[in-house]
């Protein structure tokens, strides 16, 4: 397969670039600067520009692009960052896919379980409503903005993703030196559910995904086993084996991280029904495992 990248340098984009050119497939990165290689293509999200002809025989086009949501304290232009990367980016791709002659056969974007909001202690799946909130906001806008690509009748997936356990970054790469350290603890009370899902797990769904045309709309890319706060902080003791008795008091995150700790803070138990009913293993499907998949 020929598979065009948006997003390829970050965490989940270059693990699956790795793992399409190991297994032999053409790939193509889109860049925000001048191509420097001859399997890059130039793209500006914010301007909407797509260089379209790099994109000519590509069998998928995998959108990951956007502004990382944990990456700064969200003032009023930050948060406008996280919306703009994603909804204009989305818009770039899927009006450019549109236009094309023999378009792709299938647009997989990233999308995340912030969509459903805070669902306490209540499991959710792809069929539950949106929540409330900034995240909610934002991922309902950033899959509207594929609009374009669904109307052209290329097969469009949102690949709602949850807390990826990965060392090489996002939110969990930031735990393990804390762990490590034996400064690691619960955040707030402990009781709100982390959706997880390894690294591993992730890019086989996203490939799995790619290579099954029954799967369309919101897909969650998450485990099969959501853990409370408090149960991920015993398990990275225990695999690490370190003490976990610092713990972050919710005022103490308010403090630090602003609004973004009410997410932090929010717990959402969200299920893989579509991945599951499709045929799909999971490797590390308990917490432990994926944390230790993360450090080996």
């Amino acid at each position: 397969m020929r598979i065009a990248i948006t997003g390829s340098s970050g965490l989940i984009g270059s693990a699956l670039l790795g793992s399409l050119r190991a297994d032999g497939h053409e790939t193509v990165r889109l860049v925000r600067r001048p191509p420097r290689a001859p399997d890059e293509v130039r793209w500006d999200p914010l301007g909407g520009y797509v260089d379209t002809s790099g994109l000519i025989g590509c069998d998928a086009v995998v959108h990951l692009a956007g502004a990382g949501v944990g990456d700064h304290r969200w003032t009023a232009g930050y948060k406008e960052k996280i919306r703009d990367s994603r909804v204009l980016g989305t818009t770039a791709i899927a009006e450019a896919l549109a236009t094309l002659d023999t378009p792709p056969r299938v647009l997989l974007c990233g999308s995340a379980i912030g969509y459903y909001g805070d669902t306490g202690d209540r499991p959710v799946d792809e069929e539950a409503p949106p929540g409330e909130g900034f995240l909610a906001e934002v991922c309902q806008e950033w899959e509207a903005a594929a609009g374009a690509a669904v109307r052209a009748g290329i097969r469009t997936v949102f690949g709602r993703t949850g807390l990826v356990v990965a060392r090489e970054g996002g939110a969990w790469g930031r735990l393990f030196p804390l762990f490590r350290l034996g400064l690691g603890g619960r955040l707030g009370d402990g009781r709100q559910y982390w959706s997880f899902i390894a690294l591993a797990d992730h890019i086989a769904a996203l490939r799995h995904i790619l290579e099954t045309d029954s799967l369309s709309g919101p897909v969650n890319l998450t485990g099969p086993a959501p853990v409370t706060n408090r149960e991920v902080t015993a398990a990275m003791g225990r695999v690490l084996r370190r003490p976990t008795v610092a713990a972050a008091p919710a005022p103490a995150l308010r403090l630090v991280l602003g609004e973004f700790a009410g997410d932090v803070l929010s717990s959402q138990r969200v299920l893989p029904a579509k991945l599951s009913r499709s045929g799909f293993s999971f490797v590390f499907p308990e917490v432990d495992a994926a944390i230790r998949a993360a450090l080996h």
